[in-house]
């Protein structure tokens, strides 16, 4: 019977050992995944920062009114003047409903109606 158990032990920690090795080996792997991750989102993060600068360069004030005045007559703008803006009380605004639906059957959901709808101070009283 000790020979049966030496060998179930045996096996037992032969397997283990194998499950803790490809346990290692897959958390190593999921750790460079990870590392792998960080680069990736640092350099997303650089490339992100870059056009950013680039679109603040790119829409500078002066320069687009530079590139509005030499492509004027080809773009076909017009110069903007205050009359060409709305009012506010020329927005159409949505209105409320007129008809609200009526409540037919309504119920009070609080307790402080409870005692003198159920009559129970008059109970307590006659307890006493």
């Amino acid at each position: 019977m000790r020979t049966v158990m030496y060998i179930l032990t045996t096996i037992a920690v032969v397997g283990l050992a194998f499950w803790a090795y490809r346990e290692n080996y897959a958390t190593q792997q999921a750790l460079s995944d990870a590392d792998r991750l960080h680069a990736n989102i640092r350099a997303a993060h650089a490339r992100l920062a870059v056009l950013r600068a680039e679109w603040a360069f790119q829409n500078r004030p002066d320069r687009l009114r530079d590139l509005a005045d030499l492509n004027f007559d080809r773009l076909g703008l017009l110069p903007l003047h205050p009359g060409q803006f709305g009012q506010v009380d020329q927005v159409a605004y949505p209105q409320p409903p007129s008809e609200l639906l009526p409540i037919t059957d309504p119920v009070d959901v609080s307790t402080m109606n409870y005692d003198a709808l159920t009559g129970a101070d008059e109970s307590e009283e006659d307890v006493e």
